[in-house]
């Protein structure tokens, strides 16, 4: 019986530390298609868009929660005279969480 509960238990956290991955990713995912969609706002395309991307997913680093890439992605914006709100960003960012999570969950499919 023992073995059948560790058995279990290992399988848990096995489950456990793939949910936690996959949230990450579709985490960070989000915050890339959010700074290429910022990128485009801005007029940068190619590697410029990639690159800006990058200091985008980079930005969710510094505090938990989403205001500090909002806060960027606002000022950024704002910087270059593109009227924006914070509200619309949020709106952004669920839309993109979706598209996000579709993306990373099919390229895990794909590993599977």
């Amino acid at each position: 019986m023992t073995n059948a509960f560790d058995d279990r238990e290992k399988a848990f956290e096995a489950h456990y530390r793939l949910d936690q991955e996959t949230q990450f990713k579709v985490k960070v995912r989000r915050n890339k298609l959010l700074g290429l969609w910022a990128a485009e706002q801005i007029g940068l395309a190619g590697a410029e868009a990639e690159a800006y991307a990058r200091t985008v997913v980079e930005s969710d680093f510094e505090e938990p929660g989403d205001d500090d890439i909002v806060r960027k992605v606002v000022g950024d914006l704002r910087a270059r005279s593109i009227a924006i709100d914070e509200e619309r960003i949020h709106k952004q960012l669920h839309k993109l969480a979706a598209v996000a999570r579709e993306q990373v969950v099919g390229e895990i499919g794909k590993k599977g």
